[in-house]
């Protein structure tokens, strides 16, 4: 009978832990860092796009840009966190969008819109919690449990709406100025997006919890062993990441005064491209939410100057296929790399 050693990563990718180190080592470390590459090739798009078109510097433009990718960040905060435990949700703009209808729906039969919305997320949560356990108790994959997710949940919200948008025209201006409202030059949604970044960045690179969600990652036999109780770690960043989809869902429904329910199709592919761009690795284990975020803008600004220069949105889609396909194929040869 053999036996396999099974030992615990000192310090897993993506994990950082206090240590005095000199300038140089940090100077170094700075720049061997994948978030380097992506702010290298952010500032060389920015500067091509200034000179290509005359409207892409405009404070416009930059604002809709910002209010794009800062909702749909909050997603991809959620996938990078259950991509670094191992998994994955392909439900995310089905679910996104359960939640604008699920609010919509209440608030239009006379439900408080605040109170509707804790409601959708509430249910978003239930979704992500019964993924969690079909993950963790019955032995399914994430993938299809997702998938099934991604055509309940879609079907759901054109049952409740027959297909047709639900027009909410009488939403309070207090609660569209969740979507809608800045505080000073700055949107509420910058905030909110800014406030759950640095909130689940520090959980990541600071705190047990964040530590053990790498660990599970990278090796869940091992982290088991070492005393992870990792199915928790599964279920919980399975749910978290069902959560965040209905919080973007209320923020999106806010901006809009509308619940679409064929919203966030082929938003998986987005959240995940960003994901696996800025680092997190299909394969568990490594990544970090500012990677994901560069990674989100990195989309945000692509998609912003392709439709500047006129490009077809068919050739779009093509553009951001290929992108995914180029960040697997380099997750991949990092990964082989990595084992090596």
């Amino acid at each position: 009978m053999s036996h396999e050693v099974l030992t615990e990563p000192s310090a897993p990718v993506g994990w950082t832990a206090d240590r005095r180190r000199g300038p140089a080592h940090y100077t170094g470390r700075f720049i061997k860092m994948r978030e380097t590459g992506l702010l290298s090739i952010l500032l060389v798009l920015v500067i091509a796009m200034t000179f290509a078109s005359p409207h892409f510097m405009t404070w416009t433009n930059m604002r809709v840009m910002a209010m794009a990718f800062a909702v749909e960040g909050i997603v991809v905060v959620g996938m990078t966190i259950l991509l670094i435990s191992g998994g994955i949700d392909l439900s995310v703009g089905s679910v996104t969008a359960l939640a604008m209808v699920v609010s919509g729906w209440l608030f239009l039969r006379g439900v408080d819109p605040w109170v509707a919305s804790v409601i959708a997320i509430a249910a978003t949560v239930a979704i992500g919690a019964i993924m969690g356990l079909l993950v963790t108790r019955v032995g399914l994959h994430h993938f299809i449990v997702s998938l099934s997710v991604m055509v309940i949940a879609r079907g759901l919200c054109l049952l409740a709406t027959g297909g047709r948008p639900l027009g909410l025209y009488t939403l309070p201006a207090s609660f569209k100025a969740v979507g809608q409202g800045s505080v000073g030059p700055i949107p509420v949604v910058i905030i909110a997006f800014v406030a759950v970044v640095a909130a689940f960045d520090f959980m990541l690179r600071r705190t047990t919890a964040g530590r053990k969600v790498f660990y599970t990652g990278s090796n869940e036999r091992a982290a088991a062993y070492s005393g992870i109780r990792t199915k928790r770690v599964v279920f919980a960043t399975t749910t978290l990441c069902a959560a965040l989809c209905g919080v973007a869902g209320i923020l999106y429904m806010a901006r809009f005064g509308s619940a679409q329910p064929t919203f966030g199709v082929g938003m998986e592919l987005n959240v995940i491209a960003a994901a696996v761009i800025g680092g997190a690795s299909l394969s568990g284990g490594s990544g970090t939410i500012l990677g994901a975020i560069l990674g989100t803008i990195l989309l945000s600004v692509v998609s912003s100057s392709l439709a500047l220069l006129d490009v077809s949105v068919y050739w779009q889609d093509i553009i951001r296929g290929s992108i995914l396909l180029a960040a697997v194929v380099v997750d991949h040869y990092l990964t082989r790399r990595r084992v090596r």
